[in-house]
């Protein structure tokens, strides 16, 4: 006799409640209750309000910056274990400290290694998040990995623009990967931008490798911070004739003055989705969501069903 499975539950940490409220709706579900109360030096403490003895929970939220948003997944992944929950899925649609993937000069630690070592040790089964900044961040885990991409997301409000001569885009050469994957299923043609920095998130110097005058212009990147890589790089390409310049980012981050930044640049448009709220609305951000991708994932995850049948690319 076949057993039946028990049916998971999904909770959010509080950085992430509105896009864990839209996952849960896309997924059938409402979402678990939780508590976080905070002491008045900041220690904070969270709890499950409910019972998830051998259940698959999902706990949802992205671990941007400040490091409370790391520190609550953490601790939300340790009470499910200690609550007996059966599997602990940690879902991070952005996984921070993701840059900090490697020395790059001496004595600098590998904070996304350190991070991935935390969540396993604090109880984590299973990943999954979404555009990691560098691929082989999965390599840093013992558990499973589901690693989403955003251009399953990204490629068909792409073609809903009905743009022609499109050339796709990458702000820079770390992205290269990316723009060719999305070019080829585009069938466009590929620019890249060279720059050079005197400090990190301060551009010195960029030039362009490639040919955009009369091209409408798709920039692809998996995070936009400052936004001075990408509206530099807007700016340049309109100075080179392009016919309009857009971005799609998966991961908002947008620090410093990049809203300004991006208000007042060439950019005709900025898509991205809601894995880290916006600070504010301006009118040239366009928000996709990812709710409707991770809730089928987590489908899928439930019921052991395959999931590469969602990559486009």
């Amino acid at each position: 006799m076949k057993q039946k499975i028990p049916k998971p539950k999904l909770f959010a940490c509080s950085q992430s409640v509105e896009l864990a409220t839209e996952i849960a709706a896309a997924y059938g579900c409402k979402l678990g209750k939780s508590k976080k109360n905070v002491f008045s030096d900041g220690e904070f403490q969270v709890s499950f309000e409910e019972s998830i003895r051998g259940r698959r929970i999902f706990i949802i939220g992205s671990t941007f910056p400040n490091s409370d948003n790391l520190m609550e997944m953490l601790l939300m992944i340790d009470a499910a274990k200690r609550a007996s929950a059966r599997h602990i899925t940690a879902v991070i649609p952005y996984f921070g400290w993701a840059r900090q993937d490697r020395k790059d000069k001496p004595r600098v630690p590998i904070a996304a290694k350190l991070v991935a070592k935390l969540l396993e040790s604090a109880g984590a089964t299973r990943i999954i998040t979404m555009d990691l900044h560098a691929d082989q961040i999965q390599g840093f885990f013992e558990k499973p990995v589901d690693h989403l991409f955003a251009s399953t997301i990204f490629l068909p409000a792409i073609k809903a623009l009905n743009l022609d001569n499109i050339t796709v885009a990458s702000p820079d050469m770390g992205g290269s990967k990316r723009a060719y994957a999305y070019s080829k299923f585009l069938k466009s043609e590929v620019v890249i931008c060279y720059k050079e920095r005197k400090k990190a998130n301060v551009i010195s110097h960029m030039e362009l490798i490639g040919n955009v005058e009369g091209r409408n212009v798709i920039l692809v990147d998996d995070m936009i911070d400052t936004a001075g890589t990408l509206t530099k790089a807007a700016d340049l390409m309109m100075e080179k004739g392009a016919k309009s310049v857009r971005a799609i980012c998966t991961h908002p981050v947008l620090s410093g003055q990049a809203y300004e930044r991006i208000q007042n640049s060439k950019l005709e448009e900025l898509i991205i989705t809601n894995t880290i709220p916006l600070k504010k609305q301006i009118d040239k951000i366009k928000v996709v969501s990812c709710a409707p991708l991770f809730a089928d994932i987590m489908h899928k995850v439930q019921n052991n069903n395959s999931i590469s049948g969602q990559f486009l690319m």
